[in-house]
């Protein structure tokens, strides 16, 4: 029982880190602009399909391949995925927030929440055209074989999963506490106004908000494409879960969307050790426990606004 609760633990922290920086993506976007992106699980996917698709490339083969073979991309390769996967979905989230989000923030309503779905169920369209919904078996940038910790067996792209998880947290973290950038984000979430008076280029620190975010996405996506395959369905879930992270550790808490991220992830896997059937109405009651003894999370701030 011992081996099965460390294996459902390092699971649960593998799948937390994606679930982590689908939450900070939130967060991101929530301090900064006050809004949210409804297609970041779409997102998700497309990185994932982005980054495999530069592997079929490199390795000589059709973008629309439904499996590898034995062909296994090296390090080059999958570097170079992951440069594409963080890159083109950069290049999605400016382009998001340029014709989907900044029209309508000044406007009253909330259509930027359609236009974010809408964006989402785009993506997701053309990306059914080109690849299908066949999910696609990705091979990791560590190899497949299994690693035993204290008789547990720990596939390496989990490990890999976390750590780099880990180290985008305190990049973050450093950032927004420690450099000039991070105060600007910071000094642009509590109040934009103010910002622009003092010399702040709101709309470049929103824009950078809305790419790192999306980047962040596609990183999730690929570093889970070797564990849960490539498919243009995975984001789904995973942008669903990662927004519950985000509210079971506060929304305008960067730090707090990490550590509920974390917890969802270590949650779910435990009750999934226990009754699989019951792991989604474990995870989803949760949320909504947490949400009605404490509505702005457990880290979260209330916003108070003076008229």
């Amino acid at each position: 029982m011992p081996e099965a609760l460390l294996q459902a633990l390092i699971s649960g922290l593998a799948v937390g880190g994606a679930y982590a920086l689908v939450a900070l993506g939130f967060s991101i976007t929530f301090t900064t602009t006050k809004t949210l992106n409804f297609s970041h699980g779409e997102f998700v996917s497309a990185g994932a399909f982005i980054g495999m698709s530069v592997l079929f490339l490199v390795l000589g083969l059709p973008v629309t391949s439904t499996t590898f073979g034995s062909a296994l991309p090296g390090a080059a390769a999958q570097l170079l995925a992951l440069a594409a996967a963080l890159g083109v979905m950069g290049l999605l989230g400016w382009l998001l927030y340029v014709i989907g989000v900044r029209p309508f923030t000044r406007r009253p309503g909330m259509a930027w929440v359609m236009s974010t779905l809408g964006f989402g169920v785009i993506l997701q369209s053309v990306g059914l055209a080109i690849w299908g919904p066949k999910p696609v078996v990705v091979p990791g940038p560590v190899g497949d074989a299994v690693i035993r910790v204290l008789g547990v067996g720990v596939r390496p792209q989990e490990l890999l999963t976390l750590g780099v998880t880990v180290i985008v947290m305190v990049i973050f973290d450093r950032v927004m506490n420690k450099t000039m950038v991070g105060k600007a984000m910071r000094a642009v979430a509590a109040n934009g106004n103010v910002a622009s008076l003092m010399g702040i280029n709101t709309n470049a620190v929103m824009i950078g908000a809305f790419v790192v975010s999306s980047a962040l996405a596609g990183l999730s996506g690929f570093l889970l494409a070797p564990i849960a395959q490539a498919s243009l369905f995975l984001g789904l879930t995973v942008g669903l879960k990662g927004f519950s992270g985000a509210m079971i550790g506060g929304l305008n808490n960067p730090r707090g969307c990490v550590i509920g991220g974390f917890v969802l992830g270590v949650f779910e896997s435990m009750v999934n050790l226990w009754q699989a059937q019951w792991r989604e109405v474990a995870v989803f009651a949760l949320v909504i426990l947490v949400l009605a003894f404490k509505p702005t999370g457990l880290f979260g701030t209330r916003l108070v606004e003076k008229v």
